[in-house]
């Protein structure tokens, strides 16, 4: 599941914030009621809480930083959804000291963040942080073994949408059964590269002179100049064709006409490959 999956899309809402008029999805507040209630039918309670915690920060953090269409009845029921999933999955740890957007402003102030943007992120990351690790360690448990899992101690990117589409085709290839269900994990494959291109490249850094910026699904140019630039020399020379194989392998999976668990598997662990490879190419050596 991702965060956009708890907004109305076909639907609209204008709002003014910050001396400015905002216009947004609203939220889909049937959803959010019902899960309130009782777990979504067929998904999980922690397939849905990790991108309603990430839904949850970033709408505080768009409020206090320049505004949102989000009315505040709906930042308090974000919260309220987010706290009654998290009681079902037995975390009591999340209790942030305010439960909407008017009760957050009146903490921000009294916390002396009343004239800083950065102050009030500050605040956010200090409520909603340590929730993100600890809901990031448990999905990747859940989904440990069933896919290639990387050397490194680190299970998730760090890079939000990344860890998103990657988490979604674990998800998806944990439960695949059917042809279409393999081919749909093409389908996943090619989103978290397009998610990997859209992260790790930056055109000041890897886009070559005179050549305007590739876009984010031409994930071969773009995550091919990442590795160029990032892993430069003869010695990477190997490597840099490793990622580039792994690119061509994902996007032939998506489409091909029919799928099967080998094929879907190899295509997947060849975009959690590029996914680490890439991550590790723009860490700073040492």
């Amino acid at each position: 599941m991702r965060t956009w999956d708890f907004y109305l899309p076909d639907e609209e809402v204008v709002a003014t914030a910050w001396g400015k008029q905002l216009t947004g999805n609203p939220l889909n507040g049937a959803m959010l009621e019902e899960l309130a209630r009782r777990p979504q039918t067929g998904r999980s309670d922690l397939e849905v809480v990790v991108p309603l915690a990430r839904l949850a920060h970033d709408e505080y953090e768009a409020h206090g930083t320049g505004g949102t269409a989000l009315p505040n009845e709906d930042s308090r029921l974000l919260l309220r959804t987010l706290r009654a999933v998290l009681t079902r999955l037995g975390i009591d740890s999340f209790n942030p000291p305010f439960r909407d957007f008017d009760s957050f402003k009146k903490y921000w102030k009294a916390s002396g963040a009343a004239n800083s943007y950065q102050a009030r992120r500050d605040l956010l990351e200090e409520e909603f942080g340590p929730l993100h690790q600890l809901l990031d360690a448990r999905e990747s448990n859940s989904l440990a073994g069933v896919l290639a899992d990387p050397i490194s101690p680190n299970k998730v990117t760090g890079w939000q949408r990344v860890d998103e589409e990657v988490n979604e085709m674990r998800r998806h290839f944990q439960s695949a059964r059917t042809e279409q269900d393999y081919s749909n994990v093409g389908n996943d494959a090619v989103a978290a590269l397009e998610a990997l291109s859209a992260a790790a490249y930056e055109h000041e850094r890897h886009g070559e002179p005179g050549v305007d910026e590739p876009p984010v699904p031409n994930t071969k140019a773009r995550l091919g100049r990442v590795v160029d630039v990032e892993l430069p020399g003869s010695e990477s020379a190997e490597l840099r064709k490793v990622v580039r194989a792994a690119i061509e392998l994902a996007q032939a999976t998506k489409h091909r006409r029919t799928g099967d668990r080998r094929s879907a598997g190899m295509a997947a662990d060849a975009v959690l490959l590029v996914v680490n490879l890439v991550r590790r190419a723009i860490e700073p050596a040492g």
